[in-house]
This record gives C-alpha cells, structure tokens and sequence, in this order.
C-alpha cells in the first residue's frame, strides 16, 4: 500500500460494481482478495498492542524522555491517543491489566501543568460509568492525587480537570463520595466557587448539587462551611449556566428539612438575600426579549420552584405567564410520522385504489461513500508527536 492510505475510491467503486446486483456473483481472485484485506488491514488498529507502547512510554522518567527529544506536546498527544481508546470500557479496564493505569495516575504529579491537566482528562473518561475502574483508581490512591491537584495546582485548568475527573470517579461510587467527604473536599468545592474561573465554578456546582440529591444529610456541612452565601452570589452571575447550577444547588437546600428555620436550612439573613436575588432575577427575565425567553427556559422553571418551596405563594413570572410559555406546553410539531407511518396503519388510511400496485418510477437510493482516509498511525512517540478522542 502507498504512503497516502488505501486507495477508497477504488475500494468504492470495486464494491458498488460487486453487489449493485447487475452482474452475477462471482468467486474473488486471490489478487483481490489481497488487495481488499490490504485495504481493511491499513484501518485496523490493534489498540491492546497500542496501549502497551504508551504504557512504556509513561513508565519512562521524564528525563530520560527528554533525551530521546521527546517533549511535553508529543506526551500530550499521546495521552489523547489514549483517551480516544479507553472510551470502551472494556479497553478502560485492560489498561490497569497491562499495567498502564499507575504511571497514567503518576502523570498527574508531573512538572507540566498542561501533561497533569490531560492526565486526568483521560482519568476521567477511564472511571465514568464504570465501577470496576473505579474501584481500581480507589485502590491505587488515585483519589489523593486527583484531590491534591483540585486543591492547591498552581493552574486552573489543572485544576478543573482534576475536579472533573473526582466528579467522575465518586458519581454512583458510595466509597468514592464517604472518601472525598473524609478529605475535606467540601472545603476545596467552596474555594473552587470562588474562583474566577466560570468552568471552575459551573463543575464544582454541578458536583454540590449531585452531592445535595444523592446525601441530603449533607445539606448542614454545605450551611456551616457558607455555601449559601456563594451560591447567592452566583445565582447572580452573567454566566447562565453557573445562574442555573447554583439556583440547583439552592433549590436543594431549600427542600431540605433539618434547617433550624425550616426555610430550608438558609439563615434569616440569607432568607432575605434569597428573595432579593430571586425578585431581581424574575425582574430581568420579565424584560428579555421572546427569544432571550425561551433560552432561559430551565432558569424560569427553577426560579418557579425555589420561590413556591420557600415561600408558598405563585411566583409572579407565574401570574404573568412566563413560566411555561404556550409554545412549551403545546407538543412539538410531528414533521415525519408520514414518512414513517407502519405500513397496515399507511394502507388504512388510504382510498382503495391507492392499494393497487404502482406504476412510479422508484427514486434512486442515496448511496453512502466512505469518507477519506485518514492520514497514517505516525504515532510512536519515540520518534514523533502521537497524533489525536464532556464539561
């Protein structure tokens, strides 16, 4: 095969003229034979294969990586490589097998900070919905690395990654959570609120909220550390996403019945703070435009229910129709249940002489190509860059 990839559009046209039914099905010389699994063969990764090459390649001391002229791009690239195959599952748990998830945790302690960040980009991938690999990164500490670097990375985007991939690893995981509870990892989410970062604040909401859902005993540690307070704040905030994440977080505490206020758990000062955020928010998107409207749909339900559980009265968005806007309620246009009727319900509804056969000329079906070819597995890092898979 050349240098530039199998030859696709001859692999096309080799093929329609094999199966268009024109022509009578035939035996496949050995030259074609050849040539097709070539063709196949030249696409084909053997990705255990692969993953043990990496897996050499992290078990290699960053200096000695750095003598053989390979530099921190070519890592990160390589660990790309990496996250596209543990996007199986059963690809994720095989790294720990071949002895590629310990050093791939020893990247998270590396000396640059982009290396640490995709490090636990590809943590992250290895544990989500995935209890075994969970439970392996539990057993080799990977948590303690992970939250060493959520607290106290000098970079923000390591940071964040590492907070991503925590929120991967103790989601439907009761060990993972009771551990980043012992940890103190409330602490570091309350930090994390305070950042600048708006992708630093939308994941740490996020992961409060989920936290708030699954364990609402929680509700009193999120009270004493001052949640509440920033999370007010927040409701505030230019960005919506972090508007709604901490409108969530909110709502959680409010439906919680162990306050001492009954109001949810929030303070009378924060019980005042809240209705002045709420009558502002419900006062802007009163003067958004009907477009602005229906993107801000998710906050309106959310201002909806966080006023009726406090404070037991319609909300006023309510009594002016902004809630739920008629085109929300209505269901959506059906557009191709004519195309697609079943075939007895498509000969009932027709005239009688529609059931008869027909003398229309079929359209011509929409032939499928295959795409290009993508450029060659150049990827061995000992001698060049590995090539590239949420929040």
């Amino acid at each position: 095969m050349s240098k530039e990839g199998p030859n696709w559009d001859g692999l096309l046209k080799w093929s329609l003229a094999h199966s268009d039914g024109t022509r009578p099905n035939r035996n496949l010389s050995e030259e074609d034979r050849r040539w097709f699994m070539e063709a196949m063969q030249a696409q084909s990764v053997d990705v255990v294969k692969r993953m043990k090459e990496i897996t050499q390649v992290m078990q290699t001391p960053e200096e000695v990586l750095e003598t053989q002229g390979v530099n921190p791009e070519d890592i990160e690239d390589m660990l790309d490589e990496l996250q596209e195959h543990v996007e199986s599952i059963d690809m994720a748990n095989d790294l720990h097998s071949i002895g590629g998830l310990l050093p791939l945790l020893g990247f998270l302690k590396n000396s640059h900070a982009n290396i640490r960040a995709k490090a636990a980009e590809v943590v992250a991938t290895i544990v989500q919905n995935n209890p075994r690999s969970q439970q392996m990164v539990m057993e080799l500490n990977g948590l303690e690395s992970l939250l060493l670097n959520f607290t106290s990375d000098p970079d923000v985007n390591a940071r964040t990654k590492a907070l991503g991939a925590i929120s991967s690893l103790i989601r439907q995981n009761k060990t993972g959570i009771a551990a980043f509870r012992l940890a103190n990892g409330y602490a570091g989410l309350r930090d994390a609120l305070g950042s600048e970062s708006v992708r630093f604040q939308r994941k740490a909401l996020n992961l409060v909220h989920y936290l708030l859902r699954e364990n609402t005993s929680d509700c009193h540690i999120v009270n004493e550390l001052g949640f509440p307070c920033i999370m007010l704040h927040l409701a505030s905030s230019d960005d919506a996403e972090v508007r709604e994440a901490a409108l969530c977080g909110l709502l959680e505490l409010a439906k919680d019945k162990t306050g001492e206020n009954g109001g949810g758990g929030l303070g009378e000062d924060d019980d005042d703070k809240l209705k002045q955020v709420l009558e502002e928010r419900m006062k802007g998107i009163s003067l958004l435009s009907p477009e602005d409207l229906g993107a801000a749909r998710e906050e309106r339900q959310l201002l909806d229910s966080l006023w009726n559980v406090c404070y037991k009265e319609p909300l006023s968005l309510r009594e002016k129709g902004l809630v739920a806007l008629p085109e929300e309620d209505a269901p959506p246009p059906d557009v191709a249940s004519k195309h697609f009727e079943p075939p007895l319900r498509a000969l009932s509804g027709r005239p009688a002489a529609e059931s008869g056969p027909k003398t229309e000329e079929k359209s011509t079906p929409l032939l499928l190509s295959l795409g290009p070819a993508p450029s060659p597995d150049t990827r061995d890092v000992t001698s060049s860059s590995a090539t590239d898979s949420t929040s």
